[in-house]
């Protein structure tokens, strides 16, 4: 039964498309908190200029 647990991999391709949704996820929502205070200042600033 070990063995056979080994040697099937029908469920690898679906772990590994969940692994790299869960990084692609992670990164995007890192990345946007970095730089939304930086888009909120350009807009800020756009705000300000046409006032």
């Amino acid at each position: 039964m070990l063995k056979r647990l080994f040697v099937e991999e029908s469920g690898q391709d679906m772990v590994e498309y969940a692994l790299l949704a869960a990084f692609i996820s992670i990164v995007a929502i890192v990345t946007i908190r970095a730089i939304g205070p930086l888009v909120d200042a350009v807009y800020q600033n756009v705000q300000t200029a046409l006032t």
